[in-house]
């Protein structure tokens, strides 16, 4: 059901950007979608060179379809369609759902929720899966240049650099010190971690930009946080 919606919303858009003589088209793809057994660091020619992690499998194809439809536009029609892949996106106006939103945010909630109840935080797994995270106001930089200047078809990674790479147990305590919380943390170890690496490599970025510089986790971290605090009741949770 997930791949089958996603799809229709691909195939619409491009759809409808070829009929209305769209100029340009960006579109978003994930990290997510590399496949699960690959060597590291990933870059943007290894999207399709196998299955993704079994927790992905819809949305990882439809986004890869996203990329191979975009492509026979190119082609077909002449289009200029291109996507880019950001890793794991957080910030404000994120969704906070526990259970729908991204790993950070749902870490963000579990730790208000804790501190608020007297409760212990949880983190399913052993806190060792290790993820590059992506500031959403730098995405949202990052997204205005490739509409304004990339003039590539092929993906562009939009990620921080491999040393700034971070475990979810290392996410967590950031996320706890941010909150000042000073309440149990239990780490649920009979729970999954997901696919444990997914480091990506960001020299194609780099040739572009190397100079751009990405917020650091831990003040983008605090400035979230501060974020839901403040707009707890209208977030997205």
């Amino acid at each position: 059901e997930f791949f089958r919606k996603n799809m229709q919303m691909n195939d619409n858009i491009l759809e409808a950007c070829h009929k209305n003589k769209v100029k340009k088209l960006v579109s978003c793809l994930s990290t997510c979608i590399f496949p699960n057994k690959t060597s590291y660091p990933i870059d943007e020619n290894m999207v399709h060179n196998g299955p993704p992690h079994p927790s992905n499998f819809g949305f990882s194809y439809a986004k890869r379809m996203m990329d191979v439809l975009s492509t026979a536009y190119n082609e077909e029609h002449g289009c200029m369609f291109t996507s880019v892949i950001p890793c794991n996106i957080f910030g404000p106006h994120d969704n906070f759902n526990v259970f729908q939103g991204h790993v950070m945010s749902g870490l963000i909630s579990k730790a208000y929720e804790a501190k608020k109840n007297g409760t212990t935080f949880e983190i399913w797994g052993t806190g060792a899966a290790q993820r590059q995270f992506i500031y959403n106001l730098d995405l949202a930089k990052l997204f205005i240049w490739a509409l304004r200047e990339y003039k590539e078809k092929e993906p562009i990674i939009f990620s921080p650099d491999e040393v700034d790479e971070l475990s979810i147990k290392d996410i967590a305590k950031m996320i706890l010190e941010a909150f000042d919380f000073k309440g149990e943390v239990k780490f649920l170890t009979e729970k999954p971690d997901g696919q444990l690496k997914k480091t990506a490599n960001n020299a194609k970025m780099r040739k572009y930009l190397p100079q751009f510089q990405f917020t650091p986790t831990r003040e983008a971290l605090r400035e979230t946080v501060e974020w839901y605090v403040k707009n707890y009741d209208s977030a997205r949770k």
